[in-house]
């Protein structure tokens, strides 16, 4: 729109102030030309001398911008979308302090100005306050519905009304079932409840209605990299990094979903170009360290950990990272420092509990065995209370498996199944040396080792209905469905071999509980099961707080009562399946390393290579808690350190009854 003097008109005025501003977001040199047209004509006018602020920080001008914007922000104190142009161009301008100023008078003006909270938050991320800028960004997550009937809805999960939000939304749902606004909240509800199967859904028909829709990508993303879905989760997160390449949340998610496939290369790039991009925020650099230690870089992953730590003291996840090490890395001042923070009343829940996991480490390894087990007991009971975990699950499940399992159940299902022996399954109890046989495996020239594969459990999941619950519904599948299950393990597992190896490891330890699935869909399949001691295995898992699942371990009499279920299961199993699974007893490795590595290999039908007794010099990625162990000699001094602890150990006996007697037969 062109303005002269002798046709410029108060409404054409207005007509083209409304332009210039719609032009902001496409256009911005288009709307800065436009404005200086009509303060030529209107020089006093506040709106377009804010657009032309706005347009000349968008176009690289920050300075420009401020000198219009801060003598309008004096001259109208109370204008909301002035304060928050103004803290944009000041943090554009690398001016910090008065951003934050200028943002925080905004939303105090006007609570509904979603993207002031937005830049607020993004300014508090990067200045490495990351509970300001979670505030903040719940804000805008609420002030960001604008239709009337979702905001109640919108106010119910600020205030952390979950279950009136859900009542509300789905109401609301029932005569609109293809709102897509309703479907993004309500989705993003069910993952925050912790439901990412079912947020899943909700928010994939959110995009199939509106695919435009980013924040409900970056949730759906999320859902499925809870569920361990890697490939589907990276593929949405990288589309949303190419929308936006410098957003740290995409970024990060991004990272987290690489890491899921063993991408460790590219989560190490983005790590390190985030820590450079946010010098001042503490979990970046954890994450950075997770990297760091799962690729062998031990001296980095250190430095990564101590540089968070310095950034916010009061993380109890980066000294729980130091501890996780397991080779010393926490030191006398360590010690001081988290005893300081347990101090303060106002300590976060989870940092609280990984600072007792990490002090009670600390400890542990100076020698003061009493006063780390307290330790370990505060943040276990903490972590227990919050786990959700009913041990007559587990145990109603093995009882459920053996009434199904019998020899006769596997006879009648001979044949069926995909005929692949690629897959060597390794079972049992985390913290039995899983990890270890995994690396003695993955050192042999014809075996790769992945991860803890989600692939297995998940299959399970999807054949658990209310009509055929799991494992019963395993007897209803023909032949051409084993086939085609075992199949799609295997497509699953394929984005992780990276190698091309002709056989691979899926250590997932809770795959002792679908032994049966496993014999159905993939019969020429190795298994081996991994054992530990009860009181060695049970203590060590005690005292480890575990980045997710395994919520049995933060009880000695649930942990008890778990050995004992799954040595029964896996004694029926042996009877059922006889020489089926192949056992390694982790104190007979550590005496006997070479026989018992002669005959695991053998089990796999694999020739004997020296590399697999030398096992430590693998400089292959490992990401579970065994990490740094693996990359040393077997040490056989460890196999009996749970004894110092015997004497607080006698709910774990209990539990066990004769299982501590006979978990060996």
């Amino acid at each position: 729109m062109a303005l002269t003097t002798p046709t410029a008109t108060p409404a054409s005025l207005g007509a083209a102030t409304a332009e210039a501003a719609a032009l902001l977001a496409t256009d911005p040199a288009a709307a800065r030309r436009l404005a200086e047209q009509i303060l030529r004509l209107a020089p006093q006018d506040p709106r377009p001398q804010l657009i032309l602020a706005s347009a000349l920080r968008r176009t690289g001008e920050p300075a420009r911008a401020l000198a219009i914007l801060q003598p309008l922000a004096r001259a109208w104190p109370r204008a909301a979308l002035t304060q928050y142009e103004l803290g944009l161009a000041f943090a554009a301008h690398g001016q910090e302090v008065p951003a934050l100023a200028a943002l925080r008078q905004a939303v105090g003006l006007n609570r509904e100005l979603a993207e002031a909270w937005r830049a607020l938050g993004d300014l508090l991320f990067a200045a490495g306050d990351l509970g300001g800028a979670e505030a903040a960004f719940a804000e805008h997550a609420r002030a960001a519905v604008q239709d009337p009937a979702l905001k109640p809805a919108a106010n119910a999960v600020f205030e952390g009304r979950l279950a009136n939000a859900e009542r509300a939304l789905r109401t609301h749902l029932t005569p609109r079932p293809h709102d897509p606004a309703a479907l993004q909240m309500l989705g993003e509800l069910l993952l925050r409840q912790g439901r990412p199967a079912d947020a899943e859904a909700l928010l994939a028909r959110t995009l199939d209605l509106e695919p435009g829709r980013d924040g409900a990508r970056f949730a759906l993303a999320e859902a499925l990299f809870r569920q361990q879905k890697g490939a589907e989760a990276a593929a949405h997160a990288e589309r949303l990094v190419a929308l936006a390449p410098s957003d740290a949340a995409y970024r990060n998610l991004l990272a987290a979903c690489l890491g899921l496939l063993g991408e460790d290369a590219h989560v190490l790039a983005l790590y390190e170009a985030l820590a450079a991009d946010f010098p001042r925020q503490p979990r970046i650099w954890l994450n950075y360290g997770h990297a760091l230690r799962t690729v062998g870089r031990r001296a980095d992953a250190v430095a990564a950990y101590k540089r968070c730590i310095g950034l916010a003291p009061e993380l109890g996840d980066a000294y729980w990272s130091l501890a996780n090490l397991k080779v010393g890395a926490l030191e006398d001042a360590d010690v001081a420092a988290m005893r300081r923070q347990l101090e303060r009343p106002d300590l976060a829940a989870p940092d609280r509990l990984h600072l007792q996991f990490a002090l009670g480490k600390a400890l542990e390894d100076r020698g003061d065995d009493a006063d780390a087990f307290a330790h370990y007991a505060e943040g276990a009971a903490l972590r227990r209370a919050d786990a959700g975990y009913d041990p007559e699950d587990t145990t109603r499940l093995a009882r459920r498996s053996q009434a199904l399992l019998t020899a006769g159940f596997f006879t009648e299902r001979a044949g069926g199944g995909d005929p692949s022996d690629a897959p060597i399954f390794v079972v049992g109890l985390p913290r039995a040396g899983s990890t270890l046989v995994e690396q003695i495996l993955a050192s042999h020239s014809a075996v790769e080792g992945t991860m803890e594969l989600p692939h297995i459990g998940l299959i399970a999941r999807g054949l658990d209905t209310a009509d055929a619950p799991y494992p019963e519904a395993l007897a209803a599948l023909d032949p051409q469905t084993r086939t085609a299950l075992g199949q799609l393990y295997l497509e699953r597992a394929l984005p992780h071999r990276k190698l091309g190896r002709a056989r691979f490891v899926d250590k997932m330890p809770n795959n002792f509980q679908h032994i049966g699935l496993i014999q159905l869909i993939l019969p020429n399949a190795r298994i081996v099961d991994v054992r530990r001691h009860p009181l060695g295995c049970g203590f060590s898992a005690f005292k480890q707080h575990f980045a997710q699942g395994q919520a049995f371990s933060y009880d000695l009499s649930d942990l008890g009562r778990y050995y004992a279920d799954y040595v029964g299961l896996m004694r029926h199993l042996d009877r059922a399946l006889p020489g089926r699974i192949h056992r390694v007893i982790y104190e007979d490795l550590v005496a006997d390393t070479e026989g018992e590595v002669g005959r695991l290999l053998a089990y796999c039908g694999l020739p004997f290579e020296p590399a697999c007794l030398d096992f430590h010099r693998n400089d292959r990625a490992v990401r579970t808690v065994s990490s740094e162990q693996v990359r040393q000699p077997i040490f056989r001094d460890g196999v009996d350190q749970w004894r110092r602890f015997e004497p607080w150990l006698g709910p774990l006996k209990a539990a066990l009854g004769e299982t501590l007697e006979t978990w060996r037969d």
